[in-house]
């Protein structure tokens, strides 16, 4: 082997180390954004709103009650055959997993069936989650104002007493100020989501 080739040969190593530690320069400059970024969005109204509804207990809850603590808020129903109890059980284990911390995120599990959904019926079908968890509903005019204000879809797909209901399978994360700043999907990985409620927490 040539001198000339030896020496292309080493240059060419020391710019590839170069390129290497460039590289490497930027992901450490640029990862601390990343980290801050977080996968909340900056708080905003275009979700959510004034509200009047009775928790499971039949106390009167409105959106100036849950100021003060973040929350995390589900739509469904007591008779939903898969959905509804997956993600409760999901929010169990959720506030289990954060500990100490779970006393400062408020877990609402609101109601998208006021005909059947009384308070005494929520009251009993959250016994089998997590105590914390709180239940809401109210008359259907209470009902389809908060599922108004909060986008959330939610539709009647049979007829009849044992009826269903298509409805946002999505948890609403709102900060201490009752603004909306992101969401858990239907069944995301539980590291992901529980990362989602640090993030929240850390921002109340």
């Amino acid at each position: 082997m040539s001198i000339r080739t030896i020496r292309l040969a080493l240059w060419g190593a020391v710019v590839v180390a170069a390129l290497g530690l460039g590289g490497l320069f930027a992901w450490q400059s640029l990862k601390p954004r990343v980290n801050e970024l977080g996968d909340l969005i900056a708080p905003t109204d275009t979700v959510g709103g004034p509200f009047t509804l009775k928790d499971q207990n039949g106390r009167v809850v409105t959106r100036d009650d849950l100021k003060g603590k973040p929350a995390a808020m589900f739509f469904g129903y007591t008779f939903c055959p898969d959905v509804c109890p997956t993600t409760l059980t999901e929010a169990t284990q959720w506030l289990k997993t954060l500990g100490a911390d779970a006393d400062r995120l408020q877990v609402v599990f609101v109601s998208v069936d006021p005909e059947r959904d009384t308070s005494e019926k929520l009251k009993e079908y959250l016994e089998a989650f997590d105590p914390r968890i709180r239940g809401l509903t109210g008359t259907p005019e209470q009902v389809a104002e908060i599922v108004k204000a909060y986008r959330v879809y939610a539709r009647k797909v049979a007829s009849g007493q044992t009826y269903l209901m298509d409805h946002t399978a999505t948890v609403y994360l709102m900060n201490a100020q009752q603004r909306f700043v992101g969401a858990i999907n239907y069944q995301e990985p539980t590291d992901k989501a529980l990362s989602k409620l640090r993030q929240l927490l850390a921002r109340s």
